[in-house]
C-alpha cells in the first residue's frame, strides 16, 4: 500500500521536515514518486525509516547512517561490519544508560532527603551555603 509523506510521518513518528531531510540526504532509498512527482512510500520504506529513527536515537551521525545504509545496500556479506557498528553503538547506549540510572538514583535520594527535611525527620544541610543550627 502506498503512503504519502504525511501518512509516513504518522506511521514513523517523524516530523515532515525530518523525513524530507532524510529523503534529500539519500537515507531513504527506493522511494517512488507518483504522477505529480510526490514521494510515495511503501511498507519496506516505513520499516527502514523506523530503523533510521533507532539509529538516530543511538547518536549516529548522518554520515554514520549513510555508511550503515550503504553496507545494508551491499547485501549480506556486510553483516559482520554492520554488527561491529551496532556493537559499538550498543556499548555507548549501555554506558549512557548507566549514567542516566546514576542521575535517577541521585534524584530519588535528593527527593527523599527533601521529604525528610520537610517532615522533620532530618535536619537540612547544604554543600553550597552555611546553615546556622540552633543546637
Amino acid at each position: 500500500m502506498p503512503y504519502t509523506m504525511k501518512e509516513t510521518c504518522k506511521k514513523t513518528g517523524l516530523n515532515y521536515d525530518t523525513l524530507k531531510f532524510y529523503c534529500n540526504e539519500g537515507l531513504v532509498p527506493n522511494v517512488k514518486r507518483d504522477k505529480h512527482n510526490y514521494r510515495i512510500f511503501d511498507d519496506n520504506n516505513i520499516a527502514w525509516i523506523k530503523s533510521l529513527s533507532c539509529l538516530k536515537n543511538c547518536n549516529m551521525s548522518i554520515g554514520e547512517m549513510k555508511k550503515y545504509l550503504n553496507l545494508c545496500l551491499d547485501g549480506e556479506q556486510t553483516i559482520p561490519e554492520r554488527q561491529v557498528i551496532l556493537d559499538i553503538k550498543l556499548k555507548e547506549l549501555e554506558n549512557r544508560m548507566q549514567e542516566i540510572q546514576k542521575s535517577i538514583d541521585y534524584i530519588h535520594w535528593k527527593q527523599g532527603f527533601y521529604n525528610d527535611v520537610l517532615n522533620g525527620k532530618t535536619k537540612y544541610y547544604s554543600n553550597l551555603i552555611s546553615i546556622k543550627n540552633d543546637d
